[in-house]
């Protein structure tokens, strides 16, 4: 890892969390990601399970973790397995964790290889009446890939098959959604660093230059502060490129007269930031594209005043999508005929803004968290609202992490420019 260490107070008190959710008699299992091969010999980098080093804050692959809260023993309350560490693992993939380094990671004192695993879950489970399992169930979730937790749940329970199973996810989205302190601190560090990468492309930035090179240049400087990179595939769409939601092509050169539409964000110690700034090739908006950028800007600022603790989502993109037609309307891309005879369930705003305005933000990018409770203070949000009109090859969205406070909520990116003469003051130092 390139972080520097976490202080292990965050992982015990994450797993008291999860614990106080467990019925009697629960033991609760979580393991790693795999590390995903490619072909041949080659893999990509590993990437640790969310839920395991939310609860542990271990960080290598073919690990697992076992909470067994109501165990017989002190010591089987909390247990690790870790991949056994030896001279020549060392000299070909580098240091594993030692028993002593996990408990200084975690905070959990009994560790044990993974060869030890099926028999002492035995007496654990001799125990136990309840097992909680993990399977991903995020609402945009992608499940065709078996993971290792999947292959896991495959094998175990035909050995158990009379055991109680249950879900950890609820769980975990719960108590995940509402950040500790220290992970706001570990989210902050994530935007500092995307802030440090916008100031230096906002200097970079000319016309005659390629998308993959303001990349490049975001890159260098999150990998130079301790960031494994990006938190998520970038977005750098100049002029048309900037309608396209998704667009990761990233291959253009950047021409005079254009708007860049750069959606990036650092990842740091596993935490994310999402960021989006639209940033005018020549150092200068025009007056339409001022318009349309202050018109993104206004809705921004409005939907972080109705994000609240005890407000429901739904609710809040449906007003959120008022303040966006009332700003289509003076755009003029929009008329009232248009609002008029628009299907309520595809209001006419949605013809420039097709997209939702906030989401949960996290160790995952799109965090996990409940659509349907009410919002909590701690909680984090993006907030994005964004105008694309493809006729104008333009396409401007704005964003910033929001932390949400009883009073004012904290804006995460607060230092990184965003109104439209801050960005050209910067792009013409």
């Amino acid at each position: 890892m390139k972080y520097h260490q976490i202080d292990s107070a965050l992982f015990v008190a994450n797993r008291k969390d999860f614990t106080k959710q467990l019925k009697t008699k629960s033991l609760a299992i979580f393991n790693s990601n795999d590390i995903y091969p490619v072909s041949a010999d080659s893999s990509l980098p590993f990437t640790q399970h969310r839920d395991i080093f939310y609860l542990s804050g271990v960080d290598q692959e073919e690990s697992i973790l076992v909470i067994f809260p109501d165990a017989s023993e002190e010591a089987n309350k909390e247990i690790l397995f870790l991949k056994e560490t030896n001279a020549h693992i060392a000299v070909w993939e580098g240091e594993k964790l030692t028993a002593k380094r996990a408990f200084e990671v975690s905070g959990i004192k009994t560790v044990y290889w993974l060869d030890q695993f099926e028999t002492i879950m035995k007496k654990l489970m001799s125990e136990a009446e309840n097992v909680y399992l993990n399977t991903n169930e995020h609402l945009r979730a992608n499940t065709e890939v078996e993971t290792r937790e999947d292959r896991f749940i495959k094998n175990f329970k035909p050995q158990y098959p009379l055991h109680t199973y249950q879900r950890s996810a609820p769980i975990m989205h719960d108590i995940r959604a509402v950040k500790k302190d220290i992970e706001i601190d570990l989210m902050q560090q994530a935007c500092n660093l995307t802030e440090q990468g916008v100031k230096r492309v906002l200097q970079f930035i000319k016309p005659g230059v390629w998308e993959h090179e303001i990349e490049a240049e975001l890159w260098h400087e999150f990998i130079k502060n301790r960031s494994k990179g990006f938190a998520y595939t970038p977005i750098i769409a100049s002029g048309f490129n900037a309608c396209v939601l998704h667009y990761i092509e990233n291959n253009q050169q950047c021409k005079a007269g254009d708007v860049i539409l750069m959606d990036v964000g650092a990842e740091y110690a596993n935490y994310s930031s999402d960021l989006t700034r639209c940033i005018p090739v020549s150092g200068k908006f025009t007056d339409r594209q001022r318009a349309v950028y202050n018109a993104v800007l206004h809705v921004k600022d409005e939907a972080t005043k109705l994000l609240s603790p005890g407000a429901l989502l739904n609710d809040y993109h449906k007003q959120v999508g008022d303040l966006m037609e009332e700003q289509l309307l003076n755009l003029k891309l929009i008329d009232k005929t248009d609002v008029k005879n628009q299907d309520p369930k595809w209001p006419a705003y949605k013809k420039y803004f097709m997209h939702g305005t906030s989401h949960y933000i996290g160790l995952d990018t799109h965090d996990v968290g409940s659509w349907v409770e009410p919002i909590k203070e701690n909680m984090v949000f993006t907030v994005e609202p964004g105008i694309y009109i493809p006729e104008e090859n333009l396409g401007i969205r704005l964003e910033d992490d929001i932390v949400i406070k009883n009073g004012e909520n904290f804006n995460l990116m607060q230092n990184i420019p965003i109104i439209a003469e801050e960005i050209e003051e910067w792009m013409n130092k």
